[in-house]
Order: structure tokens, then C-alpha cells, then sequence
């Protein structure tokens, strides 16, 4: 424990730049002695954006009261309807904040589109299904304030980065699924999705590349799920994007880092796409390590993947 503090404030004194979020700046830190020239993206100012921050779309109850839930809206400055991407982020479904969205929701409002960073309930907090019930919800708010923040209702894509890629996946590839649906939210329109963009986030946690891979009691996906495969198999197929494509399922793109066990299941998933004629792609951008999308000189590929297919769904 006094070794976590010691190293956790070592960190802290290092100079933070105001618009880096903090987790990306620790990311930074640990991967600039294998890649020495990285730099972290910068958020944007320009006149051409609009942004609004730490707007409530739900509220929650627990056993020390209760507390709001927020999202992040970019969009562009100019008066029209866009389509929307819903953001989704990383951190091991323990760690991590909507603010690491910044840039690259910047960057894609800049383009035409509203993108919408949001919070979800880390595992800390509650186990899983309990992230995927909060960001159906947040889509779910985005349609009925449609109007107000100029979003097409009809073309909502939803994007996420590791954790936040399965999650992404998993929302994206649960359309009208009812055991995703928390119906004590009362909704009044659907969560349906019509793209996903899946950047490093695992698909299929049955899939050897993630399944074989040695586990503690305290590994990420096993605090997020709430046990092993072996005493909750069920559970971690059902939380598996990979299970639930079929004919009626959405375009899905794959940006992924040189690491396949962030990638488990991508490759048999995207066969039974193509087997019902559903759009979907695979890039793999090469000698990267996990949380590639933070930083130059790999940020500009990423999200030039990204509005290549946003611009191809809608």
C-alpha cells in the first residue's frame, strides 16, 4: 500500500497539462520508455464547436443515496442536424472518465457529427450488467433531447476503446434485446444503434486469445463480471458482443492495436457477418501497444478510420 501511494504521487508531480486527463497522462508515462517520441493529443479550441459538459441524463439510487450520472456533448457550432457518436470509455471497467473522450469527440464534432462522451458505473460501483443499462439510457436521453442538441435520431453510431469497446460492441450488437434493457427507466424510445466502431475492445471472452489467458481474483474482467468463467460461465458468454450477431445486425468496424487478446473473437465474428452481407472492416495499426488512440503518431490514423466509416454508414 505504501509503495502504491508513493508511486501514485511520484506521478502526480510530474507537470499535467490542464486539457490531459489524468489517467491518459499515467498511460503516457509508462509508454513513453518503449516509444519515446509519443505525444498525448491535445483537446481543440476552435470557434467552429459548441461544447456542454457534466449534463445529468440519470439519475441513481444505492445504499449511500443516490447521485447523477453525466455526458459530455461536442457539436458542431453551425445551426443544423447531425448525426451523432456516442463515446464510450476505456479503463478496465474500474478506471477511467468520459473527460478522456476530449479530443477525439472534438475532433469528430469538427467533421459533422455530435459526439457524446459518457459516464457509465465502474465496477467499484456495480457489477456488470449495470454500465450497459446506463449507456442504453444515455442513448435513449440523447433521442428524446434530439431536437435541442441537433442529433438525427435516426443515425446514432456508438464507439468505445478497450473496456469501452466491449461495451460499445456489446450495446451496438444487443439492439431491442430485452435482458439489456433496464425497463425501470421507463423508456419512451429505444436504444437502437446503427453503427459501431470497436476500437481494441474484446468481442468474445469465451475466445481462446482472452479465455486462456491466466486470471486472478482481481483481474478486470473478473471484478467487472462478478467471478471466474468457471463459476459464471453464462455470464461471460452473455457478455460476449460476438453471441448475439445474426441477420439483423449493424455495421461494425475493428481498430485495433498489435496485441490480439484485446482483439479475442474479432476475426470469427466478422465471418458471420459477412455470412448475412453486414458491413464490416478490421485495421490493425501496426507496433502499437494498448491505448494507442491517446497519442500521436498513432491518434490521427484512428480517428481518420473512424469518420472514413461514419461517412460510409450515413
Amino acid at each position: 500500500m505504501v509503495f502504491l501511494l508513493f508511486h501514485s504521487l511520484n506521478v502526480f508531480s510530474q507537470p499535467i497539462k490542464k486539457d490531459t486527463s489524468y489517467t491518459v497522462y499515467q498511460t503516457y508515462m509508462k509508454l513513453k520508455k518503449k516509444y519515446p517520441k509519443i505525444k498525448i493529443a491535445k483537446a481543440i479550441a476552435s470557434p467552429d464547436l459548441k461544447m456542454e459538459k457534466n449534463i445529468i441524463y440519470k439519475s441513481i439510487s444505492n445504499e449511500n443515496g443516490s447521485r447523477a450520472l453525466h455526458l459530455d456533448i461536442y457539436r458542431p457550432a453551425k445551426q443544423g442536424v447531425y448525426p451523432a457518436l456516442v463515446m464510450i470509455h476505456g479503463g478496465g471497467w474500474l478506471s477511467g472518465d468520459k473527460s478522456m473522450e476530449g479530443p477525439m469527440a472534438q475532433q469528430i464534432a469538427l467533421n459533422g457529427y455530435v459526439s457524446v462522451a459518457v459516464e457509465y458505473r465502474l465496477s467499484n460501483e456495480a457489477k456488470y450488467p449495470a454500465a450497459v443499462f446506463d449507456i442504453k439510457s444515455a442513448i435513449r436521453w440523447l433521442k428524446v433531447h434530439a431536437k435541442k442538441y441537433g442529433i438525427d435520431t435516426s443515425k446514432v453510431a456508438i464507439e468505445g476503446e478497450s473496456a469501452g469497446g466491449q461495451l460499445a460492441a456489446l450495446v451496438g450488437m444487443s439492439n431491442s434485446n430485452q435482458i439489456f434493457e433496464n425497463l425501470s427507466d421507463r423508456p419512451t424510445c429505444t436504444s437502437t444503434v446503427q453503427a459501431v466502431i470497436d476500437i481494441d475492445g474484446v468481442v468474445d471472452f469465451l475466445a481462446p486469445n482472452s479465455l486462456n489467458n491466466p486470471r486472478k481474483p482481481n483481474s478486470a474482467d473478473v471484478l467487472w463480471l462478478g467471478g471466474t468463467f468457471d463459476h459464471i460461465p453464462l455470464i461471460w458468454k452473455q457478455a460476449s458482443a460476438a453471441f448475439y450477431v445474426d441477420k439483423h445486425s449493424i455495421p461494425i468496424i475493428f481498430i485495433t492495436s498489435s496485441i490480439p487478446r484485446f482483439h479475442a473473437g474479432k476475426d470469427e465474428m466478422m465471418d458471420i457477418l459477412h455470412q448475412n452481407g453486414i458491413y464490416t472492416k478490421s485495421y490493425t495499426i501496426p507496433d502499437t501497444p494498448h491505448s494507442f488512440w491517446f497519442f500521436h503518431p498513432w491518434y490521427d490514423l484512428t480517428y481518420k478510420y473512424m469518420l472514413q466509416f461514419l461517412r460510409k454508414a450515413f
